[in-house]
């Protein structure tokens, strides 16, 4: 599957065919398509976050404590077994709400939206890579904490678990790039981002690495995209093995949630990770979200912010 996602993208890319491009967690499933064959997809990308919107009321049921704590308590084992040192432990969430998917596309503010045939919405804050002038970027967001909170910035700033999660996501990122480019940056370490998350605003934390590629990159655009994947901002460190692990413990299908999308116009690439995630199931709406669990997480506050990630931005 993988070969032949690669050859596609390859391909439209030596052609220099504009396409938009949708891949799942796993590289199971994808789809490439001409932007001018585009039907029942709608996207944003890189938009404007200020527009008006209405409030829509999300009923959440979340996993239990115990369900999530028994996870929690297997990723920690295999962290102190030195078989990973960061994972981004991920869970459904039964949500309620009185409007479609359509009208959570149309009311929600995000720099990436997606909404894909009816099936999910996603209204991602997080950037996958952005490709113009034979550079290549990736902007790895890690760390998140309430903007209403006394010296929010300064404490999530000097916050030393949070500081070892963000510095392992960015090496990861480091290598990842490395691995299609030459000459890598750490452009900018650990900046704040505002995003409003309902009735919050949410301080993020963001760094910006870049990469050299050849002049002839769009040759193998397949290449370039599939090397990098699974995110590594969605998975953990080191790769191979945290995915690995991941999927024994979480036990339920990402599919589309912590892929990516993106747009390749025939010159420049920009996409995103497909967090903030809600999908249409046989059984209603599934709201999927997520963290960074590291040997200094502590399980009620991972909880909490499994929880307080089922939001809209409004």
């Amino acid at each position: 599957m993988k070969s032949n996602l690669e050859q596609t993208l390859n391909q439209y890319g030596k052609f220099k065919t504009p396409i938009f491009f949708i891949i799942n967690y796993d590289l199971s499933e994808y789809e490439v398509i001409p932007l001018d064959k585009l039907e029942n997809i709608a996207y944003e990308i890189n938009a404007k976050t200020n527009k008006k919107t209405k409030k829509i009321e999300l009923e959440k049921s979340p996993i239990s404590f115990k369900e999530y704590k028994d996870k929690f308590d297997s990723i920690q084992k295999h962290i102190r077994e030195g078989n990973s040192y960061l994972l981004n432990l991920t869970a459904p969430t039964k949500i309620k709400m009185e409007y479609s998917l359509k009208d959570i596309y149309e009311n929600t503010n995000a720099k990436f939206k997606l909404l894909y045939k009816d099936k999910f919405v996603s209204f991602s804050p997080e950037r996958f890579v952005k490709i113009d002038k034979n550079k290549i970027y990736t902007f790895p967001m890690k760390g998140t904490i309430d903007a209403s909170v006394d010296f929010a910035e300064a404490k999530i700033l000097a916050d030393t678990k949070e500081i070892a999660e963000h510095t392992m996501v960015v090496d990861l990122l480091r290598n990842d790039l490395g691995i299609v480019g030459s000459n890598v940056k750490v452009e900018k370490f650990r900046y704040i981002d505002k995003i409003k998350a309902g009735d919050k605003e949410l301080l993020q934390v963001s760094s910006k690495i870049s990469a050299k590629l050849e002049n002839n990159w769009q040759d193998r655009l397949g290449s370039i995209i599939t090397s990098m994947l699974p995110a590594g901002s969605i998975t953990g460190t080191p790769k191979k093995k945290t995915v690995q692990i991941l999927k024994d413990v979480e036990n339920y299908d990402r599919g589309f949630y912590t892929g990516i999308w993106g747009v390749f116009d025939g010159e420049s690439l920009d996409s995103s990770v497909m967090i903030r995630f809600i999908e249409n199931t046989k059984d209603g709406f599934i709201y999927k979200s997520g963290g960074g669990i590291t040997c200094d997480s502590e399980v009620n506050s991972e909880y909490q912010e499994l929880i307080d990630k089922v939001y809209l931005p409004s």
